[in-house]
């Protein structure tokens, strides 16, 4: 049996590893730390923890604890070596970072199957492979995945806007608009001079986030952040993506002030993009100063805006559904390469990419979670989404397809979501035919 190469160290790629090592795989584990260092990273260690030491909630009713449920389900090496190393923090999962990258570490290092080797990989490997190398992906090795996906298929700039869930949209304020009577496929939020004043000064007086040196990079004139136009002057926004013209209120018949566009992100109509809205505010002043916008007022973010340095791939322009290479199946890619944002979300595609591929050298077809899992949604959004607009995702319940009858309460609609989630997980493994990788994960 051929060996599967594994390039990066990371949490997908321990993930990635230990799930091909438990199918009897041998693998060869690439990572180029110590060999070359990044800006971020301060050990040797696999599955440093660059930024927070958090994996989020636990609580099987939000996204993040569903998507925890299904990876406990699919044996994590990362819960497992989270539970080891796991600090106070309430319903969140939090860990001690040297603790948790040790344990991580002494699960790839004990494993018979698996070697590792410290260089930098500077090209794809020739032979079976999944490549997690994530946003701090090597030049070298950047321009031979560019080469091999074409263009377009690499990026190195993300610039997102919030998403929040349709739900908790005033919609007795905002209204279904497009511009000079065009088809009505935005959500538009009004502002009189008033709101539009107050908003514009606690936007200026709002904290930003200056991020690490490494993720400082020059902003395109096409997409600067929001309050870096507001810097600019007064009118600025009301001149640029908070423009009104096109549009009237339907409450007064009148043209506002300064208006608010929401676009659409899925086809159930769930999750809706503040366009133009990309920012660096730190994620509380991004709710205290959005929420401010009418119709915005009690609105639940599904995902909060940032501008930073990521090398990913456009997933649904160059990959295919279960992320390989369209002219390479048995070159599989994942973690936050593939366009997934936070850590559980890497690992869980790790795990993923090693049953995909498995499933390919045995000639098998490969298998992804259903749209009402959490897991399955998420690679839903990522082979289904825009490829000329396309930004990375993290888990949340706008990805999930709606529940007909599910209980007008928020609290018992998302538990309703998740046992349907937990039901179906379940239903797919054992359809699929896929047992749990045995890494040391504790039961669910």
């Amino acid at each position: 049996m051929s060996a599967v190469t594994v390039v990066g160290g990371g949490l997908a790629g321990c993930e990635a590893a230990l799930a091909l090592a438990a199918r009897d795989r041998i693998v060869r584990l690439v990572e180029m730390r110590p060999v070359r260092e990044t800006p971020a990273h301060q050990t040797a260690g696999l599955g440093e923890l660059v930024c927070t030491n958090s994996f989020k909630s636990e609580r099987p009713t939000t996204a993040h604890g569903q998507l925890k449920r299904e990876m406990r389900l699919l044996g994590s090496a990362l819960l497992a070596a989270a539970a080891e190393s796991r600090v106070p923090a309430g319903a969140a999962l939090a860990v001690d970072r040297l603790l948790f990258s040790k344990a991580l570490t002494l699960r790839v290092e004990g494993h018979p199957g698996i070697e590792i080797v410290r260089e930098e990989a500077r090209s794809i490997p020739a032979g079976p492979a999944v490549v997690a190398t994530g946003p701090l992906t090597s030049d070298a090795l950047a321009d031979d995945i560019g080469a091999e996906l074409g263009d377009g298929g690499l990026a190195f700039y993300d610039a997102i806007a919030p998403i929040v869930h349709s739900e908790s949209v005033n919609h007795e304020v905002a209204f279904a608009a497009g511009r000079y009577r065009q088809e009505p496929d935005y959500l538009n939020c009004p502002l009189t001079e008033t709101e539009y004043d107050a908003f514009m000064t606690a936007l200026r007086q709002a904290d930003v986030y200056d991020g690490h040196d490494w993720e400082k990079i020059p902003y395109f004139e096409g997409c600067l952040p929001i309050e870096v136009m507001a810097a600019r002057g007064h009118d600025t926004l009301r001149y640029g993506p908070m423009k009104p013209v096109g549009l009237r209120d339907p409450r007064t018949g009148r043209r506002p002030h300064a208006v608010v566009q929401l676009r659409r992100e899925d086809r159930a109509g769930q999750m809706w993009n503040l366009v133009g809205f990309q920012t660096r505010l730190r994620t509380g002043e991004q709710r205290r100063v959005l929420t401010m916008i009418p119709g915005l007022e009690k609105a639940e973010f599904l995902r909060w805006g940032s501008i930073h340095r990521n090398t990913y791939l456009n997933f649904p322009g160059c990959l295919t559904g279960y992320g390989s290479s369209r002219r390479r199946p048995d070159l599989v890619f994942a973690g936050q390469l593939t366009g997934v944002e936070g850590y559980t979300e890497s690992a869980a595609s790790g795990i993923l990419a090693a049953i995909s591929l498995d499933r390919v050298l045995s000639g098998g077809r490969p298998v992804l979670p259903p749209p009402e899992t959490m897991l399955g949604a998420l690679y839903r959004y990522l082979r289904e989404a825009d490829p000329d607009d396309f930004q990375p995702m993290n888990s949340n319940w706008g990805l999930v397809d709606p529940m007909p009858g599910a209980p007008r309460r928020k609290s018992q609609r998302r538990e309703a979501l998740a046992e349907r989630a937990d039901r179906c997980f379940r239903r797919w493994m054992a359809d699929a035919d896929i047992a749990p990788a045995h890494t040391g994960a504790v039961a669910s």
